[in-house]
Formats: structure tokens, sequence, C-alpha cells
């Protein structure tokens, strides 16, 4: 489908367009297009309607602030990162010049389907989830961010926070006890605007038909 300059490429190109980036120019990001694209994610199906993903965007000295809360031993200095990466994905990653941790409220969805309209009670235990929706719609969210991203001309990535750090984020930030880190999205103007890299560049794409399945298995 062709791209219609008053509008950016159509949906099928963006999603043809999207994949990881891992390494940006670390030139700023316009605070309103941050906030188009962050945007986006609220438009994501949720479960219910319950409208429980929450993102917190960090700019600035946060975003160091956070890559030092996730990375360092505590008490380590943070200007260690930028002199003493312990990795090439970390020096990557650290050019973004935003980074959004994405959050979600499991209470919220155990609350919402105990209400009259679900009917499936008031024990968590005993609601019969097919799958834990405050994980699922997180990660649509986070998908919508992504294709919006690859819309702009921006760059992203989604990645976890460590599991043994994610209380020291949510102090760092003072995030909600009640708030489940589900990951983080870092966002920038893309340095490797050609080709893919990770785990892309070295495992084949599976097939079509490996995954796509019609009338039976």
């Amino acid at each position: 489908m062709a791209e219609d300059s008053a509008r950016g490429p159509a949906l099928p190109e963006v999603i043809r367009r999207r994949h990881m980036t891992r390494r940006f120019t670390g030139e700023q990001v316009a605070a309103e297009l941050v906030d188009e694209i962050v945007g986006y994610a609220l438009r994501a199906p949720s479960a219910g309607f319950t409208q429980a993903v929450s993102l917190l965007v960090l700019t600035g000295d946060r975003v160091r602030r956070f890559w030092a809360v996730t990375t360092l031993p505590k008490g380590v200095n943070p200007n260690q990162l930028v002199t003493e990466p312990p990795n090439a994905w970390l020096a990557g990653m650290m050019t973004a010049p935003v980074v959004v941790l994405v959050w979600t409220d499991r209470g919220a969805y155990e609350r919402r389907y105990a209400e009259p309209d679900k009917g499936w009670g008031t024990d968590p235990e005993a609601q019969p989830w097919a799958a834990p929706y405050w994980w699922v719609d997180a990660g649509m969210a986070a998908q919508n961010v992504l294709l919006g991203a690859t819309a702009h001309g921006l760059g992203a990535c989604f990645f976890g926070v460590p599991p043994d750090r994610a209380e020291a984020v949510r102090r760092a930030f003072r995030v909600p006890s009640d708030q489940l880190s589900v990951g983080a999205l870092a966002l920038g103007w893309p340095a490797d605007r050609v080709g893919v890299g990770g785990s892309a560049r070295t495992r084949k794409r599976r097939d079509r038909a490996e995954l796509i399945h019609k009338e039976v298995w």
C-alpha cells in the first residue's frame, strides 16, 4: 500500500517495518510527540474496559536513574554507566532519551470481574481466567506504543525489568504498591535505521505455515 505523506505509512507497512531498536542517536524527542505515542496505549483493548494498564514516562536525569537502579549494585556511582557500560546491549539501550515503564493492576481486574455484569464472584482464586487479562492488556498496550513509534519514524524496544530490581524501581519513582511491573520501552530516534539486530538477526523466521493453521491444526 502506498504511503500518504499527510497521514504517514499505512498500517500494513508499519507492521512490516516494526522491529526492536537497541541503539539510538541520543537526539531528544519532542514532548508532544512522546505524549502522542504513549497515548496510543490508551486505545488498546481492555478486558471489561477495566483500563488498569498504566505508563510511567521517564526523560532526562530520570532515565539515567532508571538504568542505575536496574543495573548497578547499590552505592555505585551512576556515572560509571556512561564511562564504563558493562555490556554492548546496555551501551546501546542507554542512548534512548525516553524510557516508558509499563504497569498493570491485577486487583482492578479481579474487582471488575466480580461486578454483576461479569458475575465471576469476589474470590480471586475462583475466578475462571482463561489467561491473566492484566498481562494480556499490558502487552497489547505496549504493542500500540511500538507501532506508534514506528509510524512516526522513531525506534522502540520492549524489555524486561529484572525481577529482583522491581521493588527498587517502585521506590525510586514512587509507584503504588498495587502496580505490577510488566516491563519497559526504550524510545528515541533510531541509530540502526538499516537492518534488524538482536535475535532476529541470528534466528530464522519460522515459516508462516508452521504458525498459522486453518480449520484444524
